[in-house]
């Protein structure tokens, strides 16, 4: 039987599909808090928790110029950065003692994954058109439209492994880290490997999100030349 960490939602029930959802819907809710909080007092010069939230959307609009330009970087950044914000949120709760990251479970990185890859997906047959969209997978030479089509359709499907398991294993391995720096130094721990996780788990977030905006950005706007 595999041995889990003391989790404070483990006491309501055993079953690790329910600890992730349970702390999922947490940050959720934690982000969700925070910014309302956030912006409770719009202010024309902002100052304390809106300016840093303003200096984070401005940021996260930056990278997303750079995979779509400004336009469309704002029309997708409600989700691109809805999953940036929640991924940090769910990576940095596993670093609470009696807390465990959803981002640690396959289950939900898997299904975040799964949001991403059948969105851009109808993003880019609602811009380009059904037979636009998925002849683009065939190439520009007809020729070779045999063998590129089914290699351009598993290079799609290999994107939900790679975004799902990126995530997965690194907070996963965050997790045994810190595990492991409990054991044989509990009293130094606080110091330099929760900066460590801290910086991994903005680390991570970025990654999850400058991805979407590139998937995104690659189904949206098609090259002709390609």
């Amino acid at each position: 039987m595999e041995a889990r960490l003391f989790t404070f939602a483990g006491l309501i029930s055993t079953d690790h599909n329910f600890i992730t959802a349970f702390y999922t819907i947490v940050c959720a809710l934690i982000a969700v808090g925070i910014s309302m909080f956030a912006v409770r007092k719009l202010q024309a010069v902002p100052t304390g928790l809106q300016n840093f939230y303003e200096w984070i959307i401005g940021g996260m609009l930056f990278i997303g110029r750079d995979s779509l330009g400004d336009k469309l970087a704002r029309k997708y950044f409600p989700l691109a950065g809805s999953i940036g914000v929640l991924v940090f949120y769910c990576n940095v709760i596993g670093m609470i003692p009696g807390f465990e990251a959803p981002t640690a479970s396959i289950s939900f990185t898997i299904v975040l994954a799964l949001v991403v890859f059948c969105y851009y997906h109808f993003e880019g047959i609602r811009a380009n058109g059904f037979a636009k969209y998925f002849g683009h997978f065939a190439g520009p030479i007809k020729i070779l439209s045999p063998l590129l089509f089914p290699i351009e359709i598993i290079s799609h499907f290999s994107r939900i492994i790679s975004l799902s398991f990126r995530l997965f294993g690194n907070i996963r391995g965050d997790d045994m880290f810190l595990l492991v720096m409990l054991y044989l130094a509990p009293w130094v721990v606080p110091l330099l490997p929760f900066g460590i996780l801290m910086f991994m788990a903005i680390l991570q977030a970025f990654v999850f999100m400058i991805l979407t905006y590139v998937y995104i950005g690659s189904a949206v706007v098609l090259d002709d030349e390609h």
